[in-house]
């Protein structure tokens, strides 16, 4: 039967108290926002839908809590949450209704790292009985340390590890879809969905299969409703036999606060001049000492934070053009953007569905990953994920740990020191005016999502960057390697650390372009 076209409150009705429900997002990116605020709001008017799951495999809305999962963080509503990300913002805006549910222990809620969650819909849509990996093995997602529970009221164990074939395993069940809520840009008649404005496809086809081959639904939030036939067969991404009900949208947003730029989905390509470069300052000094750890020719993945600023560095250097960046929401090549809008690249060579992505990631297919870090410990073991003291400023792995699991080269970026850090860059040296209060080599990281045990056994290559120094993951241990002009080694560095840190017996100084506001004349 063809998709029925229906209001945003006739959608919400079609949710029921106990079904498990699967959104598509990615921060701002594809979030099917109204049929979720016209959930919230049958919930706060009548009581209902009680106690449904919903999972949301990259991220279950944007920074700061604007759309997404916020609409319907309401206690009775939602009974457990299973997410790649949850909203962050500042510690000086009010946390997500979303993570002040999680604090005060009144939802069930999982941080599985996406492309798993993607997977999951796969195996779950082909009755197969789940996920067998050694993705997440030795990180807070592995049993043996958290399972991925966020919270005391989340006690079944979803993740568990299993011996097969003489080796052992994490092993994720798959999970029964009762209602997919999925977003395109334009339905035709017969429910063919098309996404000719988006800036990814993330994942609602597997989204979509995982309900409708177990009997479930799948509602579409589209911005247009157009003739059957009106959609050119090599453009529909969901096709009408898999969805059941088509809910029109006409202010749908590409992305939280951008309205459309034709350039993020494929339509047109902008200027390189266009793009705002990297400010002067300690920032742009890491981002560069990251730029110089690329080779040409390289398929380089991109992480949010720091990192995200080298595609930056690249384009003012004149070498945009050296490598290819490959992003989980789906962009192959061009320039991965900021802000609300990062998960999305203008000028992308290609854009494929995140699931594939995924598999590429977690195969080790690619050259070089380039992320953030917020603590890293004397094992090596990197945390992105949470700080007790501010768990809504983070938000959670997405695809951190898909993708660094194999990497074969991982590099991340960050300052030595945090909260009130003060630096001066000048006549080519950097002065600590004043140091961050915390410290970020630690002990122990308060949440492992990156396994430095697992990294020397697998031989990957592991280089952290900041603003003072360089430091190598080695087998005797974390390797200062390269340190700043101006910065003093005793007092800076390993007097700011809570850890032993070796120094190289070749230990050398930083590439003093590094601190010049000039280009650097950059080759790879």
């Amino acid at each position: 039967m063809p998709a029925k076209h229906i209001s945003l409150e006739q959608a919400a009705e079609l949710i029921s108290d106990d079904q498990v429900v699967s959104v598509s997002s990615s921060s701002g990116l594809g979030c099917p926002d109204a049929v979720l605020k016209a959930l919230g709001a049958r919930y706060e008017e009548s009581g209902s839908p009680q106690r449904i799951t919903t999972i949301h495999p990259i991220a279950a809305g944007d920074m700061y809590g604007i759309a997404g999962i916020d609409h319907i963080a309401q206690e009775g509503l939602l009974k457990r949450v299973i997410a790649g990300s949850l909203p962050s913002g500042p510690s000086s805006m009010p946390s997500p209704k979303i993570w002040q549910m999680i604090y005060a222990n009144e939802v069930e809620a999982y941080n599985i790292p996406s492309g798993l969650l993607f997977h999951m819909h796969r195996e779950a849509a082909a009755k197969r009985p789940g996920v067998l990996t050694k993705v997440g093995m030795d990180t807070y997602l592995d049993p043996l340390i958290s399972g991925g529970r966020m919270n005391a009221q989340t006690n079944e164990d979803i993740v568990t590890r299993v011996e097969f074939d003489g080796e052992e395993w994490l092993y994720l069940k798959s999970i029964r879809v009762d209602v997919a809520i999925i977003r395109g840009t334009t339905a035709d008649e017969r429910g063919n969905i098309a996404m000719e404005d988006e800036g990814g496809y993330l994942g609602v086809y597997d989204q979509a299969l995982a309900a409708r081959n177990n009997g479930g639904i799948v509602i579409a939030q589209v911005k247009r409703i157009v003739a059957a036939g009106s959609i050119p067969p090599q453009q529909v991404r969901v096709p009408g036999v898999l969805v059941d009900y088509i809910v029109e949208d006409a202010d749908q947003m590409q992305t939280t606060q951008t309205q459309y730029d034709p350039a993020i989905s494929g339509s047109i390509r902008r200027p390189t001049n266009t793009f705002e470069l990297v400010d002067w300052g300690p920032e742009k000094v890491i981002a560069r000492r990251a730029a110089m750890e690329l080779r040409k020719g390289e398929a380089v993945n991109l992480g949010f934070g720091i990192s995200a600023q080298v595609p930056r560095i690249l384009l003012e250097e004149g070498r945009a053009e050296d490598v290819t960046w490959v992003i989980e929401q789906g962009a192959v090549g061009g320039i991965p953007l900021l802000g609300f809008q990062f998960g999305c690249a203008a000028n992308a060579q290609a854009i494929v569905p995140s699931p594939d992505q995924f598999t590429y990631f977690q195969g080790g297919g690619f050259d070089r990953s380039m992320l953030s870090f917020m603590q890293i410990d004397r094992h090596g073991n990197v945390n992105v994920s949470r700080l007790a003291a501010r768990p809504h400023v983070t938000a959670g792995v997405g695809g951190f740990v898909d993708i660094t699991a194999h990497a074969r080269n991982i590099v991340f970026s960050g300052y030595f020191t945090a909260g009130g850090l003060k630096i001066s860059l000048e006549d080519g040296q950097v002065s600590i005016i004043k140091e961050g209060k915390a410290r970020k080599f630690v002990p122990d990281v308060e949440q492992i999502s990156f396994s430095g045990k697992r990294a020397i056994e697998q031989k990957q290559n592991i280089t952290y960057i900041t603003e003072r120094c360089v430091i190598r993951l080695l087998d005797e241990g974390l390797t200062v390697t390269e340190i700043a002009p101006g910065i003093d080694l005793e007092r800076d560095v390993l007097g700011q650390a809570d850890i032993e840190l070796a120094v190289s017996k070749d230990l050398k100084l930083m590439d003093l372009r590094l601190f010049n506001p000039n280009p650097m004349n950059l080759e790879l």
